[in-house]
């Protein structure tokens, strides 16, 4: 199984968060673009910078350009971060964790969350973002949690049907369409959280923090 991390140009992720997911597996580092400023400041070395290359700083871009291997997509009609997605579907890369994908933009938030969604089918991404980490889920999923993590979950449409055990406040086959309703800041209240997921897909958002602390990720 290939894993890889790709820094967007957003709010950098801290060096702690990389390396407990090197760790875990997600040892290629790709930067989306102006991602290598990220890089560049917490001194890591990727593997891969992709993109159109207008966010990148000249000093950085020359630092690394004899270092890392630079692919330069003049394109405009898909982001930074599509293109790297996109470059790792290619290289048979099977998850991602996206990292640096939220900040002043909210826009270019937007468009990132789209993108867990949009490649579902074709690799599985998670998004990890200041103190949340971001996990799609279409079928049945099984987390190790401690009890009084906090679970959010959203979904898109009245055709998705979500059921859960060990959270407090149980889902029944319940819908969650965004903009109506939803499960913010829901608790589990057990060891072992299962989300189930009919017609469709549903974010469930965890604590990063508590993720890395009791080392509770899982390559689902």
């Amino acid at each position: 199984m290939k894993k890889c991390l790709i820094i967007a140009n957003g709010k950098s992720p801290t060096k702690k968060i990389i390396e407990y997911f090197i760790k875990k597996g997600f040892t290629s580092l790709i930067c989306a673009d102006g991602g290598a400023n990220s890089a560049r400041k917490l001194n890591l070395l990727p593997d891969f910078i992709i993109g159109d290359l207008d966010s990148i700083t000249n000093d950085n871009l020359k630092y690394y350009s004899k270092k890392v291997s630079i692919i330069k997509y003049k394109r405009q009609n898909d982001t930074d971060v599509d293109k790297s997605i996109k470059f790792a579907i290619k290289n048979k890369f099977t998850q991602i964790v996206l990292l640096g994908v939220t900040g002043d933009r909210l826009d270019h938030t937007i468009c990132n969350l789209g993108m867990v969604i949009k490649y579902l089918n074709k690799i599985k991404i998670f998004i990890a973002a200041e103190k949340s980490f971001l996990i799609p889920v279409k079928d049945q999923i099984s987390f190790i949690s401690k009890p009084d993590e906090i679970f959010s979950i959203y979904a898109f449409d009245n055709k998705t049907k979500i059921s859960s055990t060990g959270l407090k406040y149980k889902l029944n086959n319940t819908t969650l369409p965004f903009g109506l309703r939803e499960s913010t800041s829901n608790v589990s209240v057990s060891e072992n959280v299962t989300i189930k997921v009919k017609n469709g897909v549903a974010f469930v958002i965890r604590e990063l923090q508590s993720i890395i602390k009791y080392d509770l990720f899982q390559s689902i």
